[in-house]
């Protein structure tokens, strides 16, 4: 493309209220914190259905969200 075409469309998404895409934010990172009495394999039958219910609520394991 050219770069008066480039320009024009640049003007046009921003009279538009389009942002560009360096001024958006990145994704909030959540983090949560899971304490068990005993090691995290015994643990794993209490976290696993935790972060499936997070999972169905659009929670992203390493995208959007952080189980420590």
């Amino acid at each position: 493309m050219k770069p008066l075409a480039l320009a024009f469309i640049a003007l046009v998404l921003g009279l538009a209220g389009v942002p560009p895409v360096a001024a958006q934010q990145p994704a909030k990172l959540h983090r949560i914190g899971f304490l068990g009495n005993s090691t995290a394999v015994l643990e794993r039958n209490l976290a696993g259905p935790f972060a499936e219910g997070l999972r169905a609520l659009g929670y992203v394991e390493g995208s959007n969200l952080h189980i420590e």
